[in-house]
């Protein structure tokens, strides 16, 4: 017999399988979600299960609504973000139902999807501090290019001031940032 959260782990990773971007031969979700879940079992090994199913289904069938769907511009980018974590956290929360989760542990994973609580709730920034490194050690490379200096600075800035200050300090010895953004780190 499968545990929960063996079920809702493989229920989000059959989910992902679907994406059909690929990146380093599968589906670029299912890899994602796997990189959350190796970064999150490195820098929080006691995490709970909600906080385990919250990282692996943290961009759970993204592509199906794509960014273009919403206006250019920053207030465009953020409703599609918004609208992406309240779509990742239903589908979350129903996995969990399905898996056999009471609803305090389904809701606790849905606020971590939404971010609601950053910087107040240990478990959301955790998840948010996950997010974070995964984006520096698997996509942040491959991404700089596409953006101007100034921009890429602004963006690295940005992500470092949603990291908790443990975060920012471990992000610092872990990765050989150049200047300035070693610098958005320490601020």
């Amino acid at each position: 017999m499968t545990t929960p959260l063996a079920r809702a782990l493989r229920a989000i990773d059959a989910a992902n399988s679907a994406d059909p971007t690929i990146e380093a031969s599968q589906p670029a979700a299912l890899l994602y979600g796997q990189r959350m879940s190796s970064e999150l079992a490195r820098l929080f090994p006691d995490a709970s299960e909600p906080l385990q199913i919250a990282a692996r289904g943290q961009h759970i069938e993204r592509w199906l609504l794509p960014r273009a769907e919403f206006p250019e511009g920053r207030e465009g980018y953020l409703n599609w973000r918004r609208e992406q974590g309240r779509r990742h956290a239903e589908r979350v929360a129903d996995i969990m139902r399905e898996s056999g989760y009471d609803e305090d542990a389904v809701e606790q994973a849905a606020k971590m999807l939404r971010k609601e609580g950053i910087k107040r709730d240990a478990e959301v920034q955790a998840l948010e501090d996950v997010i974070c490194f995964v984006f520096v050690r698997h996509y942040f490379a491959p991404f700089a290019p596409s953006q101007e200096p100034e921009a890429l600075l602004k963006i690295v800035q940005k992500t470092a001031r949603k990291m908790s200050p443990e975060g920012r300090a471990r992000a610092l010895a872990e990765f050989d940032l150049p200047e300035p953004f070693a610098s958005a780190f320490r601020d």
